[in-house]
């Protein structure tokens, strides 16, 4: 298991690397991005050498983040560094060979699996990027391009200060970001902007909901031939996954997404924060936090996997009167 530390003990690891990997999560979204290159700004004002990784390829909306991702370093790390990652296995291959040899672990999971020599966790934080904004204010202190980071992962990982992990101390780092000099509007508009695919994807979805449970659960499934079809891709989909909860009414929202090999479905739990989505993926061998969490399902028949999370979902409501 991991050593715990805090901002102050990280601040001196990170002072003392040298040759830094940071690894971030397989199907990367705007909070492990985030992190990763505002980290990566931060080491290279120090002088060190550092590159971020990934199993996939930077997405186009998070462009202007920097030069993209790698999948293979360009020198022999001596240091490696995760950032929201709460196991080594949302790493992917090839990045898991660096499963045993993780120097620190950045997270905000109440989930984490503890697979790094050392962890500054704090799941209290609404995205790893609270966390990280406090660690590089210590470690180097921010600029535009960091703040840009940060700002990102806030904004993605809270939609856009809507979830109900939100706090005050969310609201009070995105203030110390935007005096850094993020860029508010032009993060907003990448959040808010769709293509014309998106659309019709989130037409199809609100169209084909179904309610159970009294009306208290909504479900969607994406086939991927429906997410092929709208030719979609899988960072495209953040948001769609929000949509059943929206509805008045219903206290959890499910969305059931194809795998792009047919063969499973990543499943997306959202709560009001009342109704405990953690548990409820729990239950699947999955996690995450208590109004957004999420697991994964393989080799089962959609309407088999349908069952499975509804019956979880009915377990938690009963369990929470």
């Amino acid at each position: 298991m991991s050593e715990m530390i805090d901002t102050a003990a990280a601040v001196r690891l990170l002072q003392g690397m040298e040759d830094v990997a940071i690894l971030c999560h397989k199907s990367p979204d705007g909070d492990t991005l985030g992190c990763g290159f505002a980290l990566l700004y931060a080491l290279q004002k120090l002088g060190k050498r550092v590159v971020v990784l990934c199993k996939d390829p930077l997405p186009d909306r998070y462009a202007y983040l920097g030069e993209g991702t790698h999948t293979e370093p360009p020198f022999v790390p001596k240091a490696v560094v995760a950032v929201d990652t709460a196991s080594d296995a949302l790493l992917g291959e090839p990045l898991q060979l660096y499963a045993d040899r993780v120097d620190l672990c950045i997270d905000h999971h109440p989930s984490n699996t503890g697979y790094a020599k050392r962890l500054l966790l704090r799941p209290t934080a609404a995205a790893a990027c609270e966390l990280m904004t406090d660690l590089l204010t210590e470690l180097s202190g921010l600029d535009e391009r960091m703040a840009d980071c940060l700002y990102t992962g806030l904004v993605t990982d809270t939609g856009c200060f809507k979830h109900p992990s939100v706090t005050v101390d969310t609201h009070r780092i995105a203030q110390q970001l935007l005096l850094a000099g993020a860029q508010m509007q032009k993060i907003h508009r990448m959040y808010d902007s769709m293509t014309k695919g998106k659309a019709a994807l989130t037409a199809y979805a609100l169209e084909h909901l179904r309610y159970e449970l009294d009306g208290r659960c909504a479900l969607v499934v994406l086939p991927r031939d429906v997410i092929n079809l709208h030719q979609v891709t899988d960072d495209q989909l953040e948001g769609i996954s929000s949509l059943p909860r929206q509805i008045e009414g219903v206290l959890v929202g499910v969305t059931l997404r194809q795998y792009k090999n047919c063969k499973g479905y990543k499943l997306s739990v959202r709560t009001d924060g009342i109704i405990d989505a953690s548990a409820i993926c729990a239950r699947l061998g999955g996690g995450g936090h208590r109004g957004a969490a999420g697991c994964n399902v393989e080799d089962t028949p959609v309407e088999q996997v349908y069952q499975q999370i509804l019956h979880s979902v009915q377990q938690q409501l009963d369990a929470q009167g």
